[in-house]
């Protein structure tokens, strides 16, 4: 077998301050970090353009979103082309007049639109009041092809569903991203944060592993209360990114901004597949039920 194709991805890991241009500027900064550091497929945190805003319901805020051609994306359309790399571009989305999304899009290294997903899973907890601003995506589970190799992408909530990683690898991903906003409730966080943030980096290794892909993800991190009367949230990083088998290729810390990069090897995703061949044994003609809500007796 012939020597096949891999690719380096990239990671931002980094605080989000009030100013949403601000915000952009840095993370402008830290993606040609990122570049220059051998990246070609670098990813930003969900929601990167603002502090995580889901922790109120609050009409105002539907003002911080922007369509598809505004500036939190197309800026990254004229730096991907200038450096010649893909960049993954977390966005809020105003669709239409009333009609807003939790959305991604994936920029080519030629600066064109190579895709774009909108969140599938949307959740609604305490300080994630998510569905009071998104409608769930309509979009699907894709994959996209850039320069360097054929990528997906899945948005925070997302990362704990298995249906959403298999059906994003079976379009072909290698490297399936995860842009993410997650963290503690301070008041949780000394009697439940550690198997919470273990849970977390559990499951999504485990897609790794049940896929055989590789896996990134890409948490802020810091403490953002935007609502004075509420205890705020304490975003909890630990960036990574691991291989086809959930071996930590990089991960972050919990408390600094970070930039990681790891190798995306094609041939080692060939070889574990081969070897775990998890695809070759589906029973995809028993999985009929996996489609129903539950599975009531009668």
């Amino acid at each position: 077998m012939g020597d096949m194709p891999g690719y380096t991805v990239g990671l931002v890991q980094m605080t989000m301050g009030t100013d949403g241009d601000e915000n952009l500027r840095r993370a402008m900064e830290k993606v040609e970090q990122a570049a220059a550091l051998g990246a070609q497929v670098i990813c930003l945190p969900e929601l990167y353009r603002s502090q995580y805003f889901c922790q109120k319901e609050d009409a105002a805020l539907f003002d911080l979103a922007e369509p598809l051609n505004g500036p939190s994306v197309t800026t990254f359309q004229a730096l991907a082309a200038r450096l010649g790399v893909a960049v993954i571009v977390p966005f809020f989305e105003r669709r239409a007049p009333g009609v807003y999304h939790n959305s991604a899009a994936v920029i080519d290294a030629d600066g064109s639109l190579a895709g774009l997903y909108r969140k599938m899973h949307i959740p609604d907890d305490p300080a994630y009041y998510e569905k009071f601003y998104f409608a769930p995506g309509d979009l699907g589970f894709r994959a996209f092809n850039t320069r360097f190799g054929r990528i997906g992408v899945l948005i925070c909530w997302d990362q704990w569903y298995p249906e959403a990683a298999r059906l994003t690898a079976l379009a072909g991903a290698t490297t399936i991203f995860y842009p993410t906003a997650i963290g503690w409730h301070p008041q949780e966080k000394a009697q439940y944060g550690a198997a919470q943030q273990d849970s977390w980096l559990t499951v999504q290794r485990g897609h790794a592993v049940a896929n055989g892909c590789y896996i990134a993800a890409a948490n802020r991190v810091g403490f953002e209360q935007p609502v004075p009367e509420q205890a705020g949230i304490e975003f909890w990083g630990n960036s990574f990114i691991t291989d086809p088998q959930g071996q930590w290729l990089a991960r972050s810390g919990d408390a600094a901004e970070d930039i990681l990069t790891a190798r995306v090897d094609l041939n080692d995703l060939e070889t574990i597949r081969r070897n775990w061949p998890f695809l070759r044994d589906r029973r995809i003609d028993a999985y009929g039920d996996i489609t129903l809500r539950w599975r009531d007796e009668s």
